[in-house]
């Protein structure tokens, strides 16, 4: 018998997002207007970004994450990504949840995220 909270093999660590919806391209730029204070990248080039998922009527859940798990803006990182969503027009709520599963890498940074940061 397996442990219900270990994923199955095969399912993604990280869900899938809702890309082929009307709101996934404004979400995104809405997203990549929030910055960690001490990165000068914006979250979604980060790569702290892991699932939108924009529901039939137009309810926003972020699943998001932080470099670090004592980032000091942890408390308060969730709420600016969501206060830079819900004024988009046609956007109903968001909910934005945190999570450390998977942990975030360098990895997950865009190439423009690594060339402003000097890795490329």
């Amino acid at each position: 018998m397996t442990d219900a909270s270990t994923p199955m093999e095969g399912t993604p660590l990280i869900a899938p997002s809702s890309t082929d919806h009307p709101l996934y391209e404004d979400i995104v730029m809405a997203c990549k207007s929030v910055f960690d204070p001490e990165i000068p990248v914006n979250i979604y080039d980060l790569g702290l970004i892991y699932t939108i998922d924009i529901k039939e009527d137009n309810a926003v859940n972020v699943t998001m994450t932080l470099t670090a798990p004592g980032c000091p803006v942890a408390g308060e990182m969730p709420g600016w990504v969501a206060d830079a969503i819900e004024p988009l027009p046609g956007v109903k709520h968001v909910d934005v949840e945190m999570t450390f599963e998977p942990q975030w890498g360098m990895d997950m940074m865009s190439d423009e995220a690594r060339l402003e940061l000097g890795f490329m």
